[in-house]
């Protein structure tokens, strides 16, 4: 074969299918075997040259998106920091004793000195003046304070569960998001199950302290064990009942109960999952509150706790 039809065959084979085509046609000739496997490994060369320079080009982009993507967080977590600050600087929180319009609501039925349940229900409530808060958002419902966390805010709610989780306070983009209270859910007159959802956040904002749950510390302070509602309306007092991480699930996200036995086996499936036991008991009569937030992408983080005490404002 003429070494210029080589050539032009050469050109369309790929370096492997040269092995096996072109040299055993000239292994007779050594001199042109010699010249075609000199061109066999510059065409390998090429060939790997490309292939590190299309490698090079996907890990760069990476690098751009994930410098991208941490810019961007930053960014939002500057504008929540913002938001924290404005909202400080615009709210007033005091503590209230209790008052004639003190209810608490459903006690034990025997008074067990041991049971930590006597000493929440003689906490101070919290009463937040929502006035200047409605003026920068509509949509604020009430405020949550969660003891031995950071979460110590204003919460919102709108027609769905969405919103929210890419606006801030201020309803502008941020991935951070907001608190928020389930759409479904009525704050003036409490369901059987008050959901308020939040981003876990890294930084400890939104519910990113919520984890802390889960430390021994937490749980060995027993002042840890209630969180404070506050609303235009009334001042609550729960008492925290449950507390786990579970594969992203919605079994507990269900407000309405066709029954005061299926509410009952309700609490009893969260009673059961609970990484603690905070020993509360619970009648048909009773309500409760639920906040969930990310554990990581698989798994939520989640707080039960049950209503000890209200006041009416």
């Amino acid at each position: 074969m003429a070494i210029k039809k080589n050539d032009k065959l050469l050109e369309y084979l790929m370096p492997e299918d040269v092995d096996e085509i072109i040299l055993p046609m000239l292994k007779a000739d050594k001199a042109k075997q010699a010249i075609y496997q000199k061109r066999i490994i510059k065409k390998r060369l090429s060939w790997k040259n490309c292939i590190v320079f299309l490698i090079f080009l996907v890990c760069l982009g990476f690098c751009f998106f994930s410098g991208y993507q941490i810019l961007a967080w930053k960014i939002d977590s500057n504008n929540t920091y913002k938001q924290i600050k404005l909202i400080e600087e615009n709210v007033d929180i005091k503590e209230v004793e209790d008052s004639e319009n003190t209810e608490i609501v459903n006690p034990p039925v025997e008074e067990d000195e041991y049971n930590p349940y006597w000493d929440y229900i003689k906490m101070n409530l919290i009463d937040v003046d929502f006035s200047k808060l409605l003026e920068i958002n509509s949509d604020t419902k009430g405020w949550l304070q969660v003891n031995g966390t950071n979460i110590n805010y204003p919460f919102v709610q709108t027609s769905d569960n969405s919103y929210y989780l890419k606006r801030d306070f201020n309803k502008k983009y941020n991935s951070a998001g907001w608190v928020f209270l389930d759409y479904r859910n009525n704050i003036t007159n409490l369901d059987k199950n008050t959901i308020i959802y939040a981003h876990g956040r890294i930084n400890g904002t939104m519910f990113g302290s919520l984890k802390n749950i889960f430390e021994t510390d937490w749980y060995n302070n027993k002042d840890n064990h209630v969180v404070k509602l506050s609303t235009a309306t009334e001042n609550t007092l729960w008492q925290v009942f449950s507390v786990y991480h579970i594969p992203t699930t919605s079994d507990y996200l269900q407000i309405n109960f066709s029954s005061n036995e299926d509410f009952l086996e309700f609490v009893n499936k969260l009673k059961d999952r609970s990484q603690y036991d905070f020993n509360v008991e619970f009648n048909e009569n009773d309500k409760i509150l639920t906040l969930s937030t990310c554990y990581n992408d698989d798994e939520k983080v989640v707080l039960h706790a049950k209503l000890i005490k209200r006041e009416v404002k």
